[in-house]
């Protein structure tokens, strides 16, 4: 005869978007024996992710346990319950691939879902706060000496604890460790970090310095005569270094392929002591047949082009080049990309107008539109910060104060 198991499981997040974790029980169905705890600090997440992972827990450990058992879950989000049950449809990007993964565990016969009052789930929502609380002390988060009293099922006093407690795959895996690491690293009192918020990506954008062409605010994107940076640009690029070295939170290096961006990443590199890694998607937008002309030259030769590409985002520069739109999608990409290979950590990108005022758009949601009300001055700084559930947050635009004598 299959064993039969209770999973309860609980999800919090202090800001919601905060400092989050989860908890997971599972209870032996004919005794009412705890058999597993699970929690764990999951760093800046929403609740609904931290419930969703509270949820894999659980199965998880219950399929260590017995992957013939019949399980029966108990929540006292009703999202999860009903969206896992088929009753509601998953919408929400960051919630699918969590769902799906729920599903994977157990064949969906083995598995039924059931929704408790918050009253009815104090043991699982225990586990979670006690994993918050052990983020915020920057501690990982054990097992308790002593089961607290669970309620409905009869209660269970003075328990000694549990037999074994369940460390998931994704417990040891990468983002467990970056959400680790950010509680337990020291925080910096300068730079982009932000106190007791977990660990983000932090993109720190920097405009290249001037080039010959930047005084005369001259169209330069990729597919012109990508000039070299100008002595004016060169004494910029110094300086930003020097800025950047006082900060002292770049780890990593990312530079456009065009020259000025590579002269640029090269000294501050130099400075900080880092190697420098080309990125071809956060080149400057291509602006063809309009490269090396002013804004007033490209009115007078190409003026129905010139008002239908301010007018339209998904409009070509005349003989071709790059749509802002289509720039869009090359940096949203790049963005996603990104944030995966550097969770936790604070990037220095060096690049362009475009791809910059881009980075900022799409993390404030603006229209693209956007782009012709933005000023970015050359070696300019800006950051962008990216958390875990898919929130971004615009922490700096267009510093140029470590350009003033």
């Amino acid at each position: 005869m299959a064993r039969e198991f209770i999973v309860e499981a609980d999800g919090g997040s202090r800001g919601n978007p905060g400092p989050a974790g989860y908890g997971a029980v599972v209870i032996d169905a004919a005794t009412g024996e705890t058999l597993t705890e699970a929690a764990e600090y999951l760093g800046v997440v929403t609740n609904n992710v931290a419930e969703y992972r509270g949820l894999l827990a659980g199965l998880r450990a219950a399929h260590d346990l017995d992957p013939a058992a019949a399980v029966h879950v108990r929540m006292d989000s009703k999202l999860v319950i009903e969206q896992m049950s088929g009753r509601w449809k998953i919408k929400h990007p960051d919630m699918k691939p969590l769902a799906m993964q729920a599903g994977r565990i157990f064949p969906a016969e083995q598995v039924t879902y059931e929704w408790i009052p918050r009253e009815q789930n104090k043991h699982a929502d225990r586990l979670a706060n006690e994993a918050m609380d052990a983020g915020k002390r920057g501690e990982q988060w054990s097992a308790s000496a002593v089961v607290a009293p669970r309620k409905g099922r009869g209660e269970l006093r003075d328990q000694p604890p549990p037999a074994r407690t369940v460390t998931t795959a994704e417990s040891v895996g990468h983002d467990t460790r970056a959400a680790h690491n950010a509680a337990t690293a020291p925080q910096p009192t300068s730079g982009w970090a932000s106190p007791d918020m977990g660990a983000p990506a932090t993109f720190v954008l920097l405009r290249h310095g001037e080039t010959p062409l930047t005084p005369q605010k001259r169209f330069s994107g990729s597919g012109g005569t990508d000039p070299a940076l100008s002595d004016v640009g060169q004494e910029q690029a110094r300086r930003v270094a020097e800025a950047l070295a006082r900060r002292g939170t770049i780890e990593t290096i990312l530079a456009s392929p065009l020259t000025r961006t590579r002269q640029t990443a090269a000294a501050v590199a130099e400075r900080l002591g880092l190697d420098v890694t080309i990125e071809e998607g956060i080149k400057e937008t291509d602006f063809g047949a309009w490269e090396g002309l002013t804004f007033g030259e490209v009115r007078e030769r190409y003026p129905d082009d010139l008002t239908t590409w301010l007018a339209d985002p998904s409009a070509h520069p005349t003989g071709g080049g790059e749509s802002f739109a289509e720039t869009a999608a090359r940096i949203a990409a790049t963005r996603d990309k990104l944030i995966a290979a550097y969770a936790g950590r604070t990037v220095l990108l060096v690049t362009h107008v475009t791809p910059i005022k881009t980075f900022v758009q799409l993390a404030l949601g603006a229209p693209l539109q956007s782009l012709f009300r933005m000023e970015l001055s050359a070696a300019s700084l800006s950051a962008v910060a990216y958390y875990a559930d898919g929130n971004a947050s615009v922490r700096l635009f267009n510093d140029t104060s470590h350009l003033r004598p």
